[in-house]
């Protein structure tokens, strides 16, 4: 029996949905610890998933597929112990179909790599965060993919919708004492077709957002991250939510999530939206400071969660 336990993923937002230089997508994002996947799995005499039985459908369509593309023989059973909570903006859904996919192919004794196990479950098609933080953690910068015709992506469209996840990504650790808090309103989810049709209404981007944003990973963010300063690092997330495809993404929302992002951002380093949301994050530094920012959170929505960052991906382990 094997069990695997994955991280979460906080999406800070995409790069460019411009394509002005015959690139879109890129991302930047963090791994947390908190929630995760937590499932086993053995080999059985028959398929079947245990557990949150709202899924095991799903889920057994699922395995029947990654056995099919790995052309893995004999059967699994999967016992799901936690999940994350779904289309809420924390990547459930990356993070638990890759662990079923790895979990069929380690019983298998087939060694493959993450990018290959998004490819099969097809996740990831856009932005590349959730991949990385399954496989390495850290703050995660992911660079993309070529556009335009006969490229990687011909067109504006949500991960659910694309194909293969970004080629290239880079990883920087965070230091121990930086936690996320995590807030999850009651507020719809922006998914499916509704997704699709936002991609298609607000892309292409402004070119100079892109510009702006760029120039704000690279002269502010990511160094601050590096040297680590965790007062610029914030400033930086801050000034991320009126760029670009985020600020869309935000002007969307519930005036409910926007003045939980504003209470948040008074106490905070730093504060905004994961990904199209509902959940809203605050970056904290050392337990008190989180736990203070949770208090602040819970005036608004009942479900706060503090988390330290993922720093080494999934844990895979044998029992």
């Amino acid at each position: 029996m094997i069990q695997i336990v994955t991280p979460c993923r906080l999406h800070f937002g995409l790069i460019d949905l411009n394509g002005a230089l015959g690139r879109v997508d890129g991302g930047i994002g963090v791994a947390l610890n908190e929630p995760s996947v937590i499932l086993k799995a053995e080999l059985s005499e028959r398929d079947c998933v245990l557990g949150d039985q709202s899924i095991s459908e799903e889920l057994m369509g699922l395995m029947g597929h990654i056995k099919s593309y790995f052309n893995l023989d004999g059967h699994f059973e999967i016992t799901l112990e936690r999940t994350i909570p779904r289309h809420v903006g924390l990547g459930a859904t990356t993070q638990l179909y890759l662990a079923v996919a790895r979990a069929l192919t380690e019983l298998s004794s087939l060694t493959v790599s993450a990018r290959e196990l998004a490819i099969c479950v097809a996740r990831g098609g856009t932005s590349g965060i959730g991949v990385a933080a399954f496989e390495f953690g850290g703050l995660i910068l992911d660079f993309g993919h070529t556009f335009g015709a006969s490229r990687q992506k011909q067109s504006f469209l949500p991960s659910s919708k694309s194909r293969a996840p970004p080629p290239q990504y880079i990883r920087f650790p965070l230091p121990d004492d930086w936690y996320f808090v995590c807030a999850l309103p009651r507020a719809e989810h922006i998914h499916g077709l509704r997704e699709v049709s936002i991609f298609q209404t607000y892309c292409p981007v402004a070119r100079a957002d892109v510009e702006r944003l760029c120039h704000l990973l690279l002269m502010k963010i990511l160094p601050s991250a590096v040297e680590p300063d965790i007062e610029s690092f914030g400033e930086g997330l801050n000034q991320m939510q009126g760029l670009g495809f985020k600020r869309i993404e935000l002007e969307l929302q519930t005036e409910d999530v926007r003045n939980l992002i504003a209470a948040l951002k008074e106490e905070a380093f730093g504060a905004g939206l994961s990904s199209f949301g509902p959940t809203v994050y605050a970056l904290a530094e050392g337990r008190d400071h989180a736990r203070a920012l949770s208090e602040v959170a819970q005036g608004f929505c009942e479900t706060v969660i503090i988390s330290s960052v993922n720093r080494s991906g999934a844990r895979v382990t044998a029992e």
